[in-house]
């Protein structure tokens, strides 16, 4: 699986979430293949080379066209949360 972290501008906040959404899915066992953060001008622009893209819940939308092409797109109220990332995941199907 490919995973993109997205946020507003890449850095920190990208960064810790990334760390967070690692811990969630060696928590769940699932195989990652690449995980890459970014800020959500570059997230918008390579979401489609991903399986999955996390970002914050108001960022959603900035991914309809990664959607529309079957990446699964997970937004996170708290993005620093590893149990919602779990629940996420569940959600969606992916594990």
């Amino acid at each position: 699986m490919k995973v993109l972290v997205s946020c507003a501008n890449g850095s920190g906040t990208s960064l810790m979430m990334k760390m967070k959404v690692q811990q969630a899915l060696k928590d769940l066992n699932v195989n990652v293949e690449k995980i890459h953060h970014c800020s959500i001008s570059e997230g918008k622009s390579t979401a489609k080379q991903y399986d999955v893209v996390f970002c914050s819940a108001n960022f959603i939308d900035m991914f309809k066209d990664a959607a529309a092409a079957g990446v699964t797109v997970i937004g996170m109220k708290n993005i620093l949360s590893v149990d919602e990332a779990k629940t996420r995941m569940k959600e969606a199907g992916l594990v």
